[in-house]
């Protein structure tokens, strides 16, 4: 990193001398790929297309972690039947471990009552989310999945200067709004030299169990229009289905996959 860096990342002019923030993953732990799930606005369900994604890339037989960064709203341990289950070792924090050996590390699993919130300052949480890579012992792994926040705040910021992303999948859904607020998402990860492997569209229309119509909820898919125009080369359409928030309530996450989600891990 050079010595005269402002931290600009957007306006640097000096990107040729390789500067890097990245901090040291835990020396025990070795990791192939790193895939960030963002979204510049919450309630579209990142933190479901990570876990699916997570279990679609567990049953191809492939070792498996996600990182729980929405620190102030995590889902993932619910997502898979999770309570505790982190301890300290002489390697590190040591994640949970679900039925089918994906490993996870939420806050949510460090608190005594998970029902607690969480009321820190962004530069806090942020260090958390540094933590859960420079201090939990991962093992080895062929892809670690990050759950990010929503916004282009402190965390996504810190998770993009401080873990080597190799990739970012962006989540929305059909509405106009919802798309606009992505752009921002879509722009950052243009500023800060992440590319976004796979555009998912989530909750995108509905299939009626008796007549078998689709019925867009919440509009007309626009996936395939909107990664055209960000230049992404894989865009994937999730509709709704109650059977998915059932199973995912229940921590039955590894009971089901979702194929479409096969094109973006390849």
């Amino acid at each position: 990193m050079s010595e005269n860096c402002n931290h600009d990342c957007a306006n640097c002019k000096s990107k040729s001398e390789g500067c890097s923030f990245n901090a040291p993953l835990n020396k025990a732990s070795k990791i192939g790929r790193v895939i960030a799930v963002a979204s510049g606005k919450g309630g579209v369900g990142k933190s479901f297309v990570t876990t699916m994604l997570a279990v679609s890339a567990m049953k191809k037989n492939l070792k498996v972690g996600i990182l729980d960064a929405d620190v102030t709203g995590p889902s993932i341990p619910t997502a898979f039947g999770i309570g505790s289950g982190a301890y300290k070792s002489e390697d590190g924090i040591e994640p949970a471990i679900t039925n089918g050996g994906i490993r996870v590390m939420s806050l949510d699993m460090l608190l005594e009552n998970p029902a607690d919130p969480v009321v820190w300052r962004g530069p806090v949480i942020a260090g958390c989310v540094k933590q859960f890579w420079t201090d939990v012992h991962w093992g080895e792994l062929d892809i670690l999945f990050v759950d990010m926040p929503p916004g282009t705040g402190d965390v996504p910021l810190t998770v993009f200067q401080s873990l080597p992303v190799d990739g970012v999948v962006v989540v929305t859904t059909p509405q106009k709004l919802v798309e606009k607020i992505v752009g921002k998402a879509v722009k950052m990860c243009s500023l800060m030299n992440k590319k976004i492997i796979g555009l998912v569209e989530n909750m995108s229309g509905v299939i009626c169990k008796d007549c078998g119509k689709k019925i867009d909820v919440f509009g007309p898919s626009r996936v395939e229009e909107l990664a055209k125009f960000y230049g992404i080369d894989t865009a994937v359409a999730i509709p709704i289905n109650p059977e998915y928030t059932q199973l995912v309530d229940a921590g039955r996450a590894e009971t089901f996959d979702i194929e479409q989600l096969s094109e973006i891990l390849k």
